[in-house]
């Protein structure tokens, strides 16, 4: 099957029900995605695949042939995003486990929602958990990164 990651076009003949974060970590040494829970409940190894939010621990490369993935390496195109600036600027990580999956997260959800507000940023974001609590950081670089992009 053919899957583009990060703007390169890749075949993949591997067994389809392979986790996408296994492909990722294991076969194209890409580690910035994390490997959290293995269950999609923790957002650690959130990704893109055509644009849209996905836990990569549970999505199988059978769910991304023809599909275009992008992780926390290709998320600007080889520039620095701007929710990867608001996240400097709020100094948001703590231990940083986290932070790649929330970013994905968070750049997903501004693709599809460019001004909103702090109640729906806490919506969108509930489901990646920070364990070091840097939520209010989080929320705030958002708003910032929305506020740039506008």
């Amino acid at each position: 099957m053919k899957v583009t990651v990060n703007g390169k076009p890749i075949d993949y003949n591997g067994d389809p029900q392979m986790p996408v974060l296994w492909f990722l970590r294991d076969e194209l040494d890409m580690t910035g995605t994390k490997f959290g829970c293995g269950m999609a409940l923790c957002g650690a190894c959130t990704v893109h695949l055509d644009g849209q939010a996905i836990r990569s621990c549970v999505t199988p490369m059978s769910a991304a042939a023809d599909k275009k993935i992008t992780t926390i390496e290709g998320l600007g195109n080889g520039q620095e995003h701007v929710l990867q600036k608001a996240w400097k600027t709020h100094n948001v990580p703590q231990c940083g486990y986290c932070q790649s999956g929330q970013i994905m997260q968070a750049a997903s959800f501004l693709a599809q929602n460019p001004n909103p507000s702090e109640s729906e940023i806490d919506v969108a974001m509930t489901g990646n958990i920070c364990r070091c609590g840097t939520y209010t950081r989080i929320r705030a670089a958002i708003k910032t990164a929305a506020e740039d992009l506008a």
